[in-house]
């Protein structure tokens, strides 16, 4: 596809943005509809060690997905002179598994916890084997057990858990759902249902140190999402995320 092809399917939309938050670098590639790859840009991050936590700070993932956006968006205006109006679809993605809780206001209860620590050797051991079913301990469920088991005050509060990814598509939608892939390292899934393991659920509903709380497991999981499937749109409020600050104008 030449220049002039390219351009033409920037213009019309015929282009998907694709947004990875990796643990070295936040990435924002644009794609044409045949898979051509026409523009990209990044942002450098390192995790931070805070309370013997490894976290990321919520600042810092907008940040990251500002200055990569804005960089691809220049990188359109400096090679095709034309302005990035229209993205047919957007995809998201991160660094494995890892957990981050929010009460029912929309807040973080604690800091973004990834896959790279390594705190949840008790309830990975323990889930591994209520389930009969390994349980790596960087999975959002074995964090959260572990949050449980050390009766982590932020536990009662808890209206929703999800992964960076999936973060990142809830503010950006308004959706609180994962792909199945990404979902499967959140909880076990049933591959019959394409569901989380329901027997799994009532396993984990039953033990003792779950039934204090409120909240019953399935309720704080996020949706699962096939391949193909509809999982929402970019809200208004989401394009502002990275669209605010995107200042440059193309070449003439």
């Amino acid at each position: 596809m030449d220049t002039n092809q390219v351009k033409a399917k920037i213009v019309a939309g015929q282009v998907a943005l694709g947004i990875e938050l990796g643990s070295t670098r936040i990435k924002a590639v644009l794609v044409t509809d045949d898979f051509q790859t026409v523009a990209s840009g990044d942002f450098t991050w390192e995790n931070e060690l805070v309370n013997n936590i490894w976290t990321y700070p919520v600042d810092k993932i907008w940040a990251g997905i500002q200055t990569s956006y804005t960089a691809m968006a220049n990188d359109v205006a400096d090679h095709y002179h034309v302005a990035l109006q229209k993205i047919g679809s957007i995809g998201i993605s991160a660094m494995m598994h890892g957990y981050m809780p929010f009460d029912k206001e929309g807040n973080l209860l604690v800091p973004f916890r990834t896959w790279r620590n390594n705190i949840t050797e008790q309830a990975a051991d323990e889930l591994t084997e209520l389930f009969n079913f390994n349980v790596p301990q960087r999975w959002s469920i074995a964090h959260l057990y572990q949050a449980i088991l050390n009766q982590e005050d932020h536990v009662k509060d808890v209206d929703f858990i999800t992964t960076l990814a999936g973060y990142v598509h809830w503010k950006l939608s308004g959706e609180k759902v994962l792909g199945i892939g990404d979902a499967s390292g959140v909880f076990p899934i049933d591959d019959a249902t394409k569901g989380y393991d329901s027997k799994m659920i009532d396993l984990f509903n039953q033990q003792k140190s779950v039934r204090q709380y409120n909240w019953s497991l399935i309720d704080v999981l996020p949706a699962i999402k096939l391949a193909g499937e509809q999982a929402g749109t970019l809200s208004a409020e989401g394009a502002s995320y990275w669209i605010r600050v995107v200042s440059w104008k193309p070449v003439q």
